[in-house]
């Protein structure tokens, strides 16, 4: 809605001011539009990449017995509704119906779960969501501020009810999205830092789960590899431990 939107605002209201202002918007109206892209990436990703899925009815007398032979595996769980063999810190989701390995939430903006395998573009979804709402309220407010102190002449092809209209339900939409994806964003580092999913978090006490990795190691398993700009594509494919694998029987 915030990218449809603001789409309409900045070819009805904020490119008019480009033949007076063109370094200004011409700037602005790239780095406006490279942050919707990558913010459209982000979101087909998270939507399309499986989150982590246990394949459904491997919870079999054979594979079960396969992995209790092995050292490696000393308790095996069997989730009940899926019939699957549960991994560590999988958890069942009731809307998609099977279990999801290091599931954090079942996001309805994405229709999917967010897990171990799509992670990374979730965080990256709502860091270019925020950073595009505080860059159309930027924008908004610097257009606004520009057709007052030109009397609204030559603001735009509206007239001054209309561009009025469009440039405050802009910012307030910014404000709105800028605010709770800020949120989100903040919350997700702080959950992947302390390697702590949302699921976890509230059943916290209920389970002693021990820590073994380092704020930055927990970084790297979800973004993949040390830090670089490789972090901020959501066309590079995160990093997945092959243990993650281990009940992909």
């Amino acid at each position: 809605m915030l990218i449809l939107y603001s789409q309409s605002v900045v070819f009805l209201v904020l490119l008019h001011s480009y033949n007076e202002h063109w370094l200004h918007t011409g700037v602005n109206f790239a780095l406006f539009e490279s942050l919707t892209v990558l913010a459209l990436l982000s979101h087909v990703k998270t939507m399309l990449t499986d989150p982590g899925s246990v394949p459904k009815g491997n919870a079999t007398e054979e594979n079960i017995e396969r992995l209790q032979a092995a050292e490696e595996f000393k308790v095996i769980y069997k989730c009940q509704k899926c019939c699957s063999i549960k991994p560590r810190r999988a958890h069942h989701c009731s809307v998609c119906d099977r279990c999801i390995r290091r599931m954090d939430h079942h996001c309805p903006w994405v229709n999917n779960c967010v897990g171990e395998a799509n992670q990374k573009y979730f965080v990256l979804f709502t860091l270019y969501i925020a950073l595009l709402s505080f860059h159309a309220l930027y924008w908004g407010i610097w257009q606004f501020l520009l057709c007052v102190g030109k009397e609204w002449q030559s603001c735009s092809n509206l007239g001054p009810p209309g561009t009025t209209l469009m440039l405050i339900f802009l910012m307030f939409e910014a404000i709105l999205f800028a605010i709770f994806t800020s949120v989100m964003f903040g919350t997700q580092l702080s959950a992947i830092c302390s390697d702590e999913t949302a699921i976890e978090s509230l059943k916290r006490g209920s389970e002693d789960r021990q820590k073994v990795l380092s704020w930055k190691k927990n970084m790297q398993s979800v973004f993949g590899g040390p830090c670089s700009l490789r972090w901020l594509n959501p066309l590079v494919e995160p990093y997945v431990s092959k243990p993650a694998f281990e009940y992909s029987v």
